[in-house]
């Protein structure tokens, strides 16, 4: 995407909107809770796995596998049984899993199963459970019988698939019924069904399981305090966030740059510039380095109140303190503008911005189309929307439904069918979605006019 004609660069002196890079990067949540970073993709083309039963039919299933068996150069190790007892059990019951299991035994009496093998047969049951657990149960017992007790993976890996069915209920009654067979789970499967149940159930439903837990030696931790912060706080509901810092502390814990950036968060959702600021504060009180996070969470929150000033004085401290801004801490400073009605302050934003070797992403273009075109600067707007098209970037719904609002509005609706067009192959929003937009829009036009 080239520079902006001189048309738009007349909007401030400093003004030159660059091409953004067709794959730039954009903002990414912190991965606190797991410490770990999304696998990247390496571009290549993953084989995709054939499932070599095309029936659930047991007798095809015995017959499919002798044919592996018997054609195989090389004797079938303990990867290669597992492989295809799982690729089976991914279109069978359990009971024929169970006898598919005992048929590679027969068969193969190099095969020896490991607890491995039977994690598969109780991965599967947990999919389709009934309330009484039958066939987790099932799975147990057979694998009790075959000389392997309950450990905490097994523990895991029922919990995991459990919830990961919609189960939450039967995981919480599995982890009581395991740790009671000394097969306690450790934190990381605690504080995953601990998440589970905030996402699908009330606090007071979470504190119980939580309390019910501690009979088994399993105690709340700084992760745990932090899932229901963060389940809280995104409930708007604040001052239950608070009490549970307060909580947390009483336990020894001290809360870390998550959690007050998790609470600042749920300010930001109101609307409170105060409070968040006052979350900051109380921060570096006790002596919590505020993170880029915290300071990009802090200018939006400031730019969604309208104190646009105030942010960009925090802008100038995040700078000293050595956090580079980056386009999420730019964009949220042009919607600030943008809501004051000062979109060509926005654009020279973008300006500085791009000199300071920021490179802007779809979020930050459709901040500004929208602001421009609410500015009643639709020629800039289009401008920007002919750059934005040119690099194939997507429109948001709010962009899209104010572009084309502006364009009927003007009489252009020859133009507005033009966006609709875009919108739609682009794929930026569904056919019927931009449609119902469009009509709409063009209906109140016509409705307005004498």
């Amino acid at each position: 995407m080239g520079k902006m004609s001189p048309s738009v660069r007349s909007l401030v002196s400093t003004s030159v909107i660059k091409k953004p890079p067709s794959s730039s990067p954009s903002h990414k949540p912190q991965t606190h809770l797991t410490g770990k970073t999304p696998p990247q993709n390496s571009g290549k083309t993953q084989p995709q796995t054939h499932n070599p039963f095309t029936s659930p039919n047991l007798s095809d299933a015995k017959r499919v596998f002798n044919s592996i068996a018997t054609s195989a150069r090389n004797p079938l190790d303990l990867r290669h049984h597992n492989a295809l007892l799982q690729s089976y059990a991914a279109i069978s019951t359990v009971n024929d899993s169970i006898a598919f299991f005992n048929h590679m035994i027969k068969t193969q009496p190099a095969f020896s199963p490991e607890r491995s093998t039977y994690h598969i047969l109780l991965a599967q049951s947990c999919t389709v459970p009934d309330q009484t657990l039958q066939s987790v149960h099932q799975v147990l017992n057979f694998m009790v019988n075959n000389g392997f007790h309950p450990d905490k993976v097994t523990t895991d890996i029922a919990v995991r698939s459990l919830c990961l069915s919609g189960h939450v209920d039967e995981a919480v009654q599995v982890m009581k019924q395991m740790a009671l067979k000394s097969a306690v789970p450790d934190t990381y499967t605690y504080n995953f069904l601990v998440k589970c149940l905030c996402k699908s159930r009330v606090l007071s439903t979470v504190r119980g399981f939580i309390d019910e837990m501690k009979s088994f030696g399993l105690k709340p931790d700084l992760v745990t305090f932090t899932i229901m912060i963060d389940n809280v706080a995104n409930s708007k509901n604040l001052r239950e966030a608070t009490r549970l810092v307060d909580e947390l502390e009483k336990e020894g814990f001290k809360p870390d740059c998550y959690v007050y950036n998790t609470i600042m968060k749920g300010y930001c959702m109101l609307s409170k510039g105060n409070e968040v600021v006052q979350v900051l504060k109380e921060m570096q009180a006790k002596g919590v380095e505020p993170d880029l996070v915290t300071y990009n969470t802090l200018i939006f929150g400031l730019s969604k109140c309208g104190r646009v000033v105030d942010a960009k004085k925090y802008l100038r401290i995040m700078v000293e303190m050595g956090h580079f801004p980056d386009e999420v801490t730019y964009t949220s400073l042009m919607n600030g503008l943008c809501r004051k009605g000062d979109a060509l302050g926005a654009v020279a934003l973008l300006s500085e911005m791009q000199a300071q070797g920021c490179r802007p992403n779809e979020c930050t273009y459709n901040t500004l189309l929208h602001g421009l075109c609410k500015g009643r600067l639709l020629e800039k707007g289009l401008e920007l929307y002919g750059l934005m098209k040119k690099d194939g970037m997507k429109l948001d719904t709010a962009s899209y439904g104010t572009l084309v609002r502006t364009l009927c509005r003007a009489g252009r609706i020859a133009d507005a069918y033009e966006v609709f067009d875009y919108a739609v192959e682009s794929k930026s929003l569904t056919n019927v979605s931009a449609y119902l937009t469009l009509e709409a829009t063009v209906k109140q036009v016509k409705k307005a006019r004498p």
